[in-house]
């Protein structure tokens, strides 16, 4: 075949190229604006936000602690005796209880020898004021003569003749020996050891045949009416929490759980009851007290409940004060630097809002959003003012654009 017969196949070819292009661009249909508008807005979920009055609730951390927790010691020495079944660890007692007895025997003798010297010390007294009786009656027969007339005795003098001191010498004495029967007394119920209130025995280191002294530890005991829950909050939310302003008056309301210990749905209640005037040296956290009563549920009214142990890590959920006109929303809806996203007339607006308080599931906003406007709660990758936006009622099914 020649180059020129080569050379019109090449050009026919193009030319066929170029006409089959040229009707292609030319019958092409035209995009319509909304049907593109749609397809570039990305697809989200969104909620409707609420508004109103809320009663948040702080969650924190704490440990229980006895109110009431003593160490046991007595007050004279001597051999026990006696020591009662319920003291024991583990035991329940009730004010007054006797615990332990300790041998008496030497104290009551004291005690008897002691109004012994009383009862001498008032027949001596008896024997003086007898004796004053005399001295009285014989100043009167003297202070008749001439001469006492003209020289007329002293105060002291007087006193002296009726024998004053010696009689207060003798009223001194009665006191002090009242004293030490008193003491004695006192010695010999001391060795009775008693429950100073109800209690539950932690430890018992004493039984029948032990020598004890004062200040050695009998045991631990603790106080079964109220337990404290020592936890600790930020510094900031204590501003939403009420204390007790008396005796009287009860701070807010706080629950109490363990999830590792105790089945789901079990909690006891308690109270906020003080406020420790110093932050956690460690955490910088403030310290609350919580009050339980009748840790041990031994009531019948709260028999089923979980009781408490000393030393337990347990969960408390503290009632927050009222907040009114207030919006509410799930706190992983809060973006970083405290924004939300809006979706406004089908476009993103990034809001900066005023958060009030926070809890474990909620930001509480005082402004920066109202009640009825729809926040997105898709995650998005590419985030900026004025970018279009579609949910799913308004576009096709699928998965949301990220």
């Amino acid at each position: 075949m020649s180059n020129k017969k080569i050379l019109w196949i090449c050009l026919a070819i193009l030319i066929a190229g170029i006409a089959i292009t040229t009707l292609i661009f030319s019958t092409e249909p035209e995009a319509k604006t909304e049907g593109a508008s749609i397809e570039t807005a990305m697809l989200v979920d969104v909620i409707t936000v609420k508004g109103g009055s809320f009663e948040p609730t702080i969650a924190a951390t704490g440990t229980v602690q006895p109110v009431e927790d003593i160490t046991l010691s007595p007050l004279v020495s001597g051999q026990i005796i006696r020591r009662d079944p319920a003291f024991t660890p583990g035991g329940f007692v009730k004010k007054n209880q006797p615990l332990l007895q300790i041998d008496p025997s030497d104290y009551k003798n004291t005690l008897e020898l002691r109004k012994s010297e009383l009862l001498q010390s008032k027949t001596t007294l008896d024997t003086e004021m007898g004796r004053q009786q005399i001295a009285e009656q014989d100043l009167k027969l003297i202070t008749n003569d001439s001469l006492f007339k003209d020289n007329p005795l002293s105060v002291e003098e007087r006193q002296l003749v009726l024998r004053q001191p010696q009689l207060n010498a003798i009223k001194a004495t009665i006191v002090g020996a009242k004293a030490s029967v008193d003491q004695a007394q006192l010695n010999l119920e001391r060795t009775t050891i008693r429950a100073p209130f109800d209690a539950h025995i932690l430890s018992q280191n004493v039984t029948t045949g032990s020598q004890v002294g004062p200040g050695d530890d009998l045991g631990r005991l603790v106080g079964t009416d109220y337990y404290w829950v020592t936890a600790t909050v930020p510094v900031s939310k204590l501003q939403w929490l009420r204390f007790p302003e008396n005796d009287k008056d009860r701070g807010s309301t706080v629950l109490i759980k363990n999830s590792t210990a105790w089945p789901d749905g079990q909690y006891r209640e308690g109270y906020l009851d003080k406020q420790i005037g110093a932050l956690d040296g460690q955490t910088r956290l403030a310290r609350v007290l919580i009050k339980v009563a009748d840790p041990l549920a031994k009531n019948t009214d709260l028999e089923g409940r979980p009781k408490l142990m000393i030393g337990t890590f347990v969960e408390v959920e503290m009632q927050a004060n009222k907040l009114d006109d207030i919006v509410r929303l799930n706190r992983d809806y809060i973006r970083s630097n405290e924004t939300v996203w809006v979706m406004k007339d089908d476009k993103l607006e990034i809001r900066e809002v005023d958060i009030a308080l926070t809890d474990n599931e909620y930001a509480y906003i005082r402004e920066g959003l109202k009640e009825g406007e729809h926040v997105v709660i898709t995650d998005l990758s590419t985030v900026s003012n004025g970018i279009g936006l579609r949910t799913r009622a308004e576009g096709s099914e699928k998965e949301p654009t990220q």
